[in-house]
C-alpha cells in the first residue's frame, strides 16, 4: 500500500519538477477546438497535468481529467470560456493525481465522477482523498454516453499504463481520448506498481490502432494532439524496447550490465524526458519481463509431474 501511495504521488512530483524550468511565469491553459461541441485544454508556460477533453452543447458538459489542486481556478476559468459552470459527468482517464486532483471539488458542486472499477477501489487507499474524490459510477468493460450529439464509447484497456485505464472513443467525430496509454514522442510511464504492465500496454496500443485511421484526432494523456502514425510510431518503438531488453536479459545479462549496454540508445534523443529518461525505461522494461520470468519460473517449478500447466493469463 505504501509503494502505491508514493507512485501515485510520484508522477506528478516528477513531471512538476521536470518542468519547473518554465513555472516562473505559472503554467496556463489553452483551448483548442477539435471538432463540433469537442475542445482539448492542455497546459502551456509548466505543467498542468493531462490533457482534458471536453464535450459540450445542449445536453450539458463533460470533461474527461480534471488537473490538480493548484490550477482549479485556471481550469475552472478555461472550462467556463467555452461551455457553462456545471459539469455534469467527469470521465477519469484512471487514478493518477495529475488527472485526478480535482475531483472532490467537481464533485461537490455535483459532477457525477466515472471511472473504471479498479481505479475506484486503488483511490480508496490513497489516505489523502476525501469519499467525494471517488467516482460515484463505474464500469468494468464498457459504457456509452448519448450526450451533445457527439456519441461517446468509454472502454477499459486491461493492464497497460494501470490496471484501471479507460479511453474514449467518439466515433462519429473521429476523436479518440488514450488517456496516458499514449505519451505522446515520450517514454511511456508504465505504473507496474498499479497494476500496469509492458505487454498490456503495448496489446492496448494495438486494440487502439485498431480504431482510429489516417483522420483520427487521437488526445494522448500527455504531449501534443496525435494521429494515427504517431501511435503506430510509439508502439513500433515501445516492441522494439521490449525485445532489446529481453534479448540481454534471455543472455543473463543483469540489470546493471544492461543498463551499462544502454539498449535504447538509439531511442535516446527522440523519447528521453525528464521524468521517463532511457534509463528509467529500461529499469521498468527489465523489472517488468524478469517478474514475468520468475512467475514462470515459479509456475514450472511446482507443476506436478505429468500434470498440465494452467495460464494465468
Amino acid at each position: 500500500m505504501l509503494k502505491h501511495l508514493l507512485n501515485m504521488s510520484v508522477l506528478t512530483l516528477g513531471l512538476t519538477i521536470g518542468l519547473a524550468g518554465h513555472a516562473a511565469e505559472g503554467p496556463e491553459f489553452k483551448t483548442h477546438k477539435i471538432a463540433e461541441g469537442l475542445y482539448v485544454v492542455s497546459g502551456v508556460g509548466g505543467f498542468t497535468g493531462g490533457n482534458i477533453l471536453i464535450s459540450t452543447g445542449d445536453d450539458g458538459t463533460v470533461i474527461i481529467d480534471d488537473s490538480m489542486p493548484p490550477l482549479l481556478d485556471k481550469l475552472r476559468a478555461a472550462i467556463a470560456d467555452i461551455s457553462g459552470d456545471d459539469i455534469e459527468f467527469l470521465i477519469n482517464t484512471h487514478l493518477h493525481d495529475d488527472h485526478t486532483g480535482n475531483n472532490a471539488a467537481f464533485a461537490t458542486q455535483g459532477s457525477h465522477i466515472v471511472a473504471h472499477e479498479k481505479m475506484r477501489s486503488r483511490l480508496k487507499l490513497d489516505a489523502k482523498r476525501t469519499a467525494q474524490a471517488l467516482p460515484v459510477i463505474t464500469l468494468n468493460d464498457q459504457m456509452n454516453f448519448y450526450l451533445n450529439d457527439q456519441p461517446a464509447r468509454v472502454f477499459h484497456l486491461a493492464r497497460a499504463h494501470t490496471d484501471g485505464d479507460l479511453a474514449i472513443e467518439f466515433s462519429d467525430a473521429n476523436v479518440l481520448h488514450t488517456g496516458d496509454v499514449l505519451f505522446n514522442g515520450m517514454f511511456p510511464f508504465i505504473d507496474l506498481d498499479s497494476g500496469g504492465s509492458v505487454d498490456g500496454y503495448i496489446a492496448a496500443q494495438k486494440t487502439l490502432l485498431e480504431l482510429v485511421d489516417d483522420n483520427t484526432v487521437i488526445v494522448p494523456g500527455h504531449g501534443t494532439l496525435a494521429n494515427k502514425a504517431d501511435l503506430q510510431r510509439a508502439n513500433k518503438m515501445l516492441m522494439d524496447a521490449r525485445q532489446k531488453v529481453a534479448k540481454l536479459i534471455a543472455q543473463g545479462e543483469t540489470e546493471k550490465e544492461i543498463l551499462a549496454a544502454n539498449p535504447l540508445a538509439e531511442y535516446h534523443d527522440d523519447w528521453n524526458w525528464d521524468f521517463i529518461t532511457t534509463e528509467k525505461m529500461t529499469r521498468t522494461l527489465y523489472r517488468d519481463l524478469t517478474a514475468h520470468r520468475h512467475a514462470s519460473t515459479s509456475t514450472n517449478s511446482t507443476k506436478p509431474a505429468g500434470g498440465h500447466a494452467g495460464h494465468s493469463h
